[in-house]
């Protein structure tokens, strides 16, 4: 979420952003519901103060006449009798004006709140504009000796490669049918070795990342909406989450067994999370952090939900875009300083390309365009692996390889610990100064079965067997191969 007194400030510098990420948000509608929301705040605080004196002086006002009334006779009596009645009424009156400025103030502020929720973080001035991915720049690529991707695999391997899906059906690492026949589309069963090494790579990522000093947690999978809104993926990405719909559970069962509303307002509604990164994130939301705890280093394996909503083509085959996967995230919760998100930001991302080359897996990264980031990022860098199943096909009908995405490293700011309202106290334990909006960021460490697509195709043997990396061996019994 943005800051609306930023917002006010500059808003031209939020409809550029909006421009360059190309959203379409109605920056002059946010400001003029605004407007109206604090001219209602201050209607509100006039008639409030109003009450406050008026009822310290209706009290004497109303005794003094009542004093009067005792004496009076006739007309004068009856003056003096409306005056009370109307002092007594002035009250009434400011209150009930008070509960409709009140109700008109809840319903501004709804509206804005939901406006805001969708204005993007604008990107840095150092991010390249563009529309799409087809847009994003290449900044280095790195391949282990002997390998090139930009020359034929066949020629560097000796033996034309085959694609993971002939592979692992080969080695009866996997069971696409079955895992159909139970969830349907893009679903799938690992099996046997191909179980193993899925389970291999993410024990071997989380002690990578451990090494590094980031701390290890287990974290729920199933999130209310309020984690999902803080975290930045509602509004905006809300057709990509599987919903369960418990309050509707609830309320249903609450009126079979006669006791109606009673189960609908205790029950709520649960999402499946796309990443760990929202419950790593989400659960210090609300908090005020000790600022010597800062930076947290966090990361996580777990099961991860997306729907994949939209999404068609090649992919829809195989490993490469599934609905249900394993992932190991890695998250930076630090101070509000640009420097020190921007380090944290290579840093990140300096893990990750070291633990794919020692994977030997090739890889490159990309630094997005404008046009290809989220609404909540202000930077964010892909690295891709080169799998040689992907891309056009060739004269001989197959593949020529192309670079997929398996991480992507996110710089956010403060945009997710504001509407997470995550903050940390300056001036250390026990300090006494403002309450600052931490800065965030998040970066995928390894995503399985995904990452099994470079791994497999890029270790193939010419008999169809895998050459398994020296790092994974430990966790695979020693083996050196599979197949």
């Amino acid at each position: 979420m943005i800051d609306l007194k930023a917002l006010r400030e500059d808003p031209e510098h939020f409809k550029l952003g909006c421009r360059r990420k190309h959203a379409d948000v109605d920056i002059d509608a946010v400001l003029a519901l605004d407007a109206r929301k604090r001219e209602a705040q201050t209607r509100l605080d006039e008639r409030r103060a109003e009450q406050n004196k008026l009822s310290k002086a209706t009290g004497p006002q109303i005794g003094q006449l009542s004093g009067k009334l005792k004496n009076a006779e006739g007309a004068d009596r009856e003056a003096i009798a409306a005056e009370i009645e109307a002092i007594k009424a002035k009250p009434a009156a400011l209150k009930a004006e008070i509960t409709q400025i009140e109700a008109e103030l809840r319903t501004l502020d709804a509206s804005l709140s939901q406006m805001v929720l969708t204005i993007p973080l604008p990107p840095d001035p150092d991010v390249p504009d563009g529309r799409s991915a087809d847009d994003n720049v290449e900044i280095r690529r790195w391949s282990p000796q002997g390998f090139d991707p930009a020359k034929p695999f066949a020629g560097q391997k000796g033996f034309a490669p085959r694609s993971h899906m002939d592979l692992i059906e080969r080695l009866g690492m996997a069971d696409f049918e079955r895992g159909v026949k139970l969830a349907g589309s893009r679903s799938y069963l690992l099996t046997g070795d191909g179980a193993l090494l899925h389970s291999a790579v993410l024990r071997y990522a989380m002690d990578f990342i451990i090494a590094k000093g980031f701390t290890p947690v287990t974290v729920p999978v199933l999130v209310r909406e309020e984690a999902m809104i803080g975290t930045g993926f509602f509004p905006a990405s809300r057709d990509q989450a599987y919903h369960i719909p418990e309050s509707e559970r609830r309320s249903a069962e609450s009126d079979a067994d006669g006791s109606a509303g009673t189960g609908g307002a205790s029950g709520y509604d649960l999402f499946l999370t796309g990443t760990g990164e929202v419950s790593l994130m989400g659960m210090h939301a609300g908090e005020i952090l000790d600022e010597a705890s800062l930076p947290m280093k966090l990361c996580t394996v777990s099961t991860c939900f997306r729907r994949e909503a939209g999404a068609a083509g090649r992919d829809t085959a195989g490993l490469y875009r599934i609905h249900q996967f394993d992932k190991v995230e890695q998250v930076v919760i630090c101070k509000a300083d640009e420097a020190e998100s921007r380090r944290w930001h290579q840093e990140m991302i300096g893990i990750v390309a070291a633990l794919l080359e020692s994977l030997e897996l090739p890889h490159r990264l990309l630094q997005c365009c404008a046009g290809d980031l989220g609404a909540k990022n202000a930077d964010m860098i892909d690295l891709e692996c080169w799998m040689p199943s992907r891309g056009e096909d060739g004269p001989d009908g197959t593949p020529t390889g192309a670079f997929g995405e398996t991480h992507s490293a996110s710089r956010l700011y403060d945009y997710q610990c504001r509407r997470l309202n995550m903050r940390y106290r300056q001036g250390g334990q026990g300090g006494t100064g403002q309450t600052v909006f931490c800065h965030s960021l998040n970066n995928t460490v390894a995503a399985s079965p995904r990452l099994l697509i470079p791994l497999l195709e890029m270790h193939q043997q010419a008999d169809g067997s895998i050459h398994v990396p020296a790092p994974l061996r430990p966790y695979l019994n020693g083996r050196e191969s599979i197949g």
